[in-house]
């Protein structure tokens, strides 16, 4: 995985590093909604900002970020972003969504599971200070996303990190599933367009948001 980055040249740039760039890369889609948004914004959606508890401060975005998992492969955020907030550097993973679920429940993605998946569930849940049998009605994309904010926050050293849903959906479709798993690792988010910190058993803080990004970007 090549550490070497370019400019972004506008929107489109994000297409080609999309794992299927002509299936996922559609007017009304999350990739192409959320890359016009940050690409107008030229810097963090307010939507976005309004989660942190002072205006935070771009300094790096890379979309399509993949950050490597033990026993398969990478964890690819939609965005990862190194945010200045106050005086302190946040590392944060943003999922975009309009109507696609946070993939299968754990229950489903662990049936008949390798000693590779049972490994690699294991370092997840440890992580977020899960017990596996409380993970099993859980989104699994929503563990990976998450665990991926704190990963790059130990790589980079930041003493914060966040998981932001950035979600174009008028209904705020799969809302709950991501209130849900919040409550369960600590958080309390109380609706749409509010955020909620934790400690995790390592001492890392993180921040857990759900955004509602401008509906217009659907059909830009």
């Amino acid at each position: 995985m090549s550490r070497i980055y370019v400019p972004s040249q506008g929107a489109n740039s994000w297409q080609a590093l999309l794992a299927d760039p002509q299936k996922h890369w559609r007017m009304g889609y999350s990739a192409r909604s959320l890359a016009n948004c940050w690409e107008t914004a030229n810097g963090v959606p307010a939507e976005v900002a309004r989660l942190f508890p002072s205006d935070p401060e771009l300094l790096l975005a890379i979309p399509e970020h993949k950050v490597p998992l033990p026993r398969g492969r990478e964890s690819q955020s939609d965005l990862f972003a190194l945010l200045k907030v106050g005086q302190q550097i946040c590392s944060t993973t943003i999922e975009g969504k309009v109507d696609e679920s946070f993939d299968r429940l754990v229950s489903e993605w662990s049936i008949d599971a390798s000693p590779g998946k049972q490994e690699r569930l294991k370092y997840l849940c440890d992580m977020l200070g899960l017990e596996l049998g409380d993970a099993r009605d859980l989104r699994y994309q929503l563990l990976h996303r998450t665990a991926s904010a704190v990963i790059e926050s130990r790589r980079f050293q930041t003493p914060l990190s966040a998981m932001v849903v950035h979600s174009f959906s008028p209904t705020k479709k799969w809302f709950a599933d991501f209130a849900q798993f919040a409550e369960r690792i600590g958080a309390k988010i109380t609706g749409p367009d509010t955020s909620s910190w934790v400690t995790l058993p390592d001492g890392t803080r993180l921040m857990l948001g759900w955004a509602s990004g401008d509906p217009t970007y659907l059909t830009t």
